[in-house]
């Protein structure tokens, strides 16, 4: 919930809203009244309750991260690098994550659960979003109550599948358990869940639709959310084209490629944002540019795979282009960097994914995703939610151009002060609301729990 108070915030630069566009100024100070921006001005402003006064701050738009699993990936932590890429192509999706996920919901108490996903929220925050869409599965909707705690800006994406129990077989590949459905009691509990958290915390907490995959979900199923999402104008995000075999699924199936079955039934427009499209064709990307789709990119959880992700693959072509950490190390301020590395080494080209772009990617193109307009940008009347980088270390000197100094040396560790709705949650580096270390040792307790257990161990142990 918003604060009451009036905050000053002294940048030495802040990336500012002025004529319509993002514009780096200098030697400013930032003025919060309740939730929103009130002014970005020249001199102390006076009668301030909170005033955040350090130097070398850069003062940006609150970051956007587009798409997370803040609990399943930290269910593989340190324990997915370095494996073959035969297994990463699907162990790591259907061999570790969804049945790992599934057992986590099953074996972890209400409490177990909110231990871990403090865990992972903290990290987003400490990492320098300031808002997050994030898709779980819907056993694990404690998440709510989390974000709502924790003071994050959220979007809960609860999926929906038609065959939800998935693993891999001895040659590595998909194997969906079930008898595919309509979805019908996912929907149900989507309902639910919306009815009780949409517009939560003041407006803080949203809910999206979230359809898990192409071979995860059936057109009926697929057609369900499109009636659902023009009925209750809620966002839609999904992944595609992620695998291999997810392609060779929907080709045999349906005859299509994932786009394109996402066309066929409907889903694909303004209000889709579609995660990773790695193996999408330059075909498959043209039809997301025409219906208005915007794409995710989260490069550096593809990178440990030995996959590419390349960002520029996509803003070049002039797909709506956003980022996300997918969960993997959710430092989004790094994955600025890694993002435009990547694309840079798989173009050839040194003149892509400039720092602005990547800026751009997490702060405006993000918030136009969402469909706010308050959001993404440092000007009077936007929400007050700004991320705060601390330039004064010795690495950043000298100093000259100080978005490209964040993005192409800067970490999480980096983050000097996060706000949302006017409430200070991060400053000096440090979260304000609780205890870093409680929450850090309860949730590694929690997630232990899951590897320690017999079927925690039997799945580690096939994962080799």
């Amino acid at each position: 919930m918003e604060t009451g108070e009036r905050t000053a915030i002294r940048a030495r630069w802040v990336l500012a809203h002025e004529d319509g566009r993002p514009t780096l100024l200098e030697d400013r100070w930032v003025v919060v009244e309740g939730g929103r921006i009130a002014a970005v001005d020249r001199g102390r402003p006076a009668g301030c309750d909170v005033v955040v006064d350090r130097p070398g701050l850069l003062v940006l738009p609150g970051l956007i991260n587009m798409h997370n699993h803040c609990f399943t990936e930290l269910l593989v932590r340190s324990r997915t690098e370095d494996m073959t890429s035969a297994f990463m192509e699907n162990g790591l999706v259907y061999g570790l994550l969804m049945p790992l996920g599934k057992l986590a919901m099953e074996r972890l108490s209400a409490a177990e659960r909110r231990a871990a996903l403090r865990l992972g929220v903290l990290q987003l925050i400490l990492g320098g979003a300031t808002t997050v869409m994030e898709s779980f599965r819907s056993g694990l909707a404690d998440v709510f109550a989390v974000a709502e705690e924790m003071g994050i800006r959220f979007w809960g994406v609860p999926y929906v599948f038609s065959t939800p129990d998935i693993d891999v077989d001895t040659q590595g590949k998909p194997v969906f358990g079930g008898a595919a459905g309509d979805g019908t009691a996912d929907i149900a509990e989507w309902r639910a869940l919306h009815q009780r958290w949409a517009g939560a915390a003041g407006g803080r907490i949203q809910v999206g639709l979230g359809p898990h995959a192409p071979d995860t979900c059936g057109p009926d199923l697929l057609r369900a959310v499109r009636r659902l999402a023009d009925e209750t104008g809620c966002l839609v995000t999904t992944h595609l084209a992620q695998t291999k075999s997810e392609v060779e699924h929907t080709r045999r199936l349906y005859g299509r490629t994932p786009a394109e079955y996402l066309q066929w039934v409907g889903l694909l427009g303004p209000d889709l944002s579609v995660a990773h499209s790695i193996f999408s064709t330059d075909a498959d990307l043209d039809l997301l540019k025409a219906t208005g789709t915007t794409v995710i990119n989260c490069p550096r959880t593809f990178a440990r795979t030995g996959t590419w992700a390349p960002f520029a693959r996509f803003a070049e072509r002039g797909l709506k282009t956003v980022i996300g950490t997918d969960g993997y190390n959710m430092d989004l301020v790094s994955e600025l960097g890694a993002a435009g590395q990547i694309a840079k080494l798989h173009a050839g080209e040194s003149g892509v994914a400039t720092a602005r772009q990547l800026v751009d990617a997490v702060t405006l193109g993000a918030a136009a995703a969402l469909k706010r307009d308050d959001l993404g940008r440092v000007a009077p009347g936007a929400r007050a939610d700004l991320t705060a980088i601390d330039l004064s270390k010795p690495r950043f000197q000298p100093q000259s151009d100080p978005l490209r100094s964040m993005v192409w040396r800067g970490s999480a560790a980096d983050v000097s002060a996060t706000m949302v709705d006017g409430r200070l949650l991060v400053e000096g580096g440090r979260y304000l609301p609780a205890d870093e270390n409680a929450i850090a040792t309860e949730g590694a307790a929690a997630f232990e729990k899951i590897w320690s257990s017999p079927e925690g161990a039997a799945i580690r142990a096939r994962a080799g």
